[in-house]
């Protein structure tokens, strides 16, 4: 699960992006922790159905991870995923099941991401100006050297000002692509 849950680090994004973009993520289910012990792996997995081709529209979600399974208490297909079967031609909705849409989500995203790039932009764009008059102080006769660290500071100040505005909305438009299943 961590793999593809992450949305702090860059490749694990991008790996997400690529998916949700390039194919059809249709369902996830959500498989409890110790499923795979035996096999020398207890850590909590998800199942991914996907179809090469086209964006992800909707993710339809079933949720199995609250079974209690151990080494003598396997998962077992028969039993437990008999709902699932039943709910997948339709994805209908359930106590277990659910539906993502996930262009809405990523509207979401995209408008809750706005301002911070309305403000990124606008901070970008004082500190060009800020550019300009320091070249322009650097060319006057004579120079004014205090006035030159100043107009250096705060062109340097508004692009760090900028650069971490960019980041919020980055990171509010990656977590669109949190697939966890809660």
């Amino acid at each position: 699960e961590g793999v593809l849950f992450r949305t702090n680090e860059t490749a694990f994004v991008q790996t997400k992006r690529k998916l949700l973009d390039d194919c059809d993520l249709w369902c996830i289910v959500s498989l409890p922790g110790g499923v795979f012990t035996a096999a020398g792996a207890g850590v909590k997995t998800n199942l991914l159905f996907f179809t090469k081709g086209q964006p992800t529209t909707r993710i339809w979600y079933y949720d199995l991870s609250a079974l209690k399974v151990a080494k003598r208490q396997p998962l077992i297909f028969e039993e437990h995923f008999q709902d699932f079967m039943q709910r997948l031609p339709e994805r209908s909705d359930s106590e277990r099941s659910w539906t993502v849409d996930f262009p809405a989500r990523q509207r979401q995203a995209a408008e809750a991401a706005a301002p911070f790039k309305t403000q990124a932009q606008q901070k970008t764009d004082e500190a060009t100006q800020w550019k300009v008059r320091l070249n322009d102080l650097k060319r006057a006769k004579p120079r004014n050297f205090e006035a030159e660290t100043a107009a250096q500071d705060r062109c340097q100040t508004l692009t760090k000002e900028a650069r971490e505005l960019s980041t919020q909305a980055q990171a509010i438009e990656d977590a669109a692509y949190d697939l966890k299943a809660v």
